[in-house]
């Protein structure tokens, strides 16, 4: 099984996990801080496929960034994950538009079509990069860059995460409560 196959099996455990924890977020200098990710309330009752999908990314990305640990796993950002956790947000939404044909969302099926392109990697690069990423020399921006302008006119990227970062009960004395 792959990375993204075990991914994928772990999300069942990861949303048990994240479903129980309190409802407390924490910030540090306006950012969410935390070491554990919060999936928010509506992902437990709402089936709207859009935001399904968003729930597999979410989770997927706040796995990843969990695993890769530290004191504050809400800070970490890779380009496997977020690569890993887009790639998942596509393969969800795609699922979710094979069991009702007739939806659409603007962002989820551009993001579909780039995969379907082949250029996720290119994309999330060229999109999301921050500093510190470690990008594979073999992630082919320019190939990507000529195919985006031929398919990805006036695209806007698009994050949506469900759910929040906070620090377990009893956490750091530090952290103020962001009240949202």
């Amino acid at each position: 099984m792959g990375a993204r196959g075990r991914m994928r099996a772990s999300l069942p455990l990861v949303f048990i996990l994240l479903a129980g924890c309190s409802s407390d977020i924490y910030v540090r200098g306006g950012v969410t801080d935390g070491d554990t990710f919060h999936l928010a309330p509506i992902a437990l009752t709402d089936t709207d496929p859009v935001l399904q999908s968003w729930v597999a990314y979410s989770l997927a990305r706040s796995a990843c960034q969990l695993e890769i640990g530290g004191e504050n796993p809400a800070r970490n950002s890779s380009f496997a994950c977020e690569t890993l956790a887009r790639g998942i947000l596509a393969d969800a939404w795609a699922e979710q538009r094979a069991e009702e044909p007739g939806i659409g969302d603007r962002y989820l099926d551009a993001l579909v079509k780039v995969r379907d392109a082949g250029f996720l990697d290119a994309y999330t690069a060229y999109f999301f990069e921050r500093d510190g990423w470690q990008v594979p020399d073999d992630v082919d921006i320019d190939s990507f860059a000529v195919w985006r302008r031929q398919h990805l006119r006036r695209h806007r990227a698009r994050t949506r995460i469900i759910g929040y970062w906070a620090y377990r009960q009893g956490g750091r004395a530090t952290h103020t409560q962001n009240a949202r």
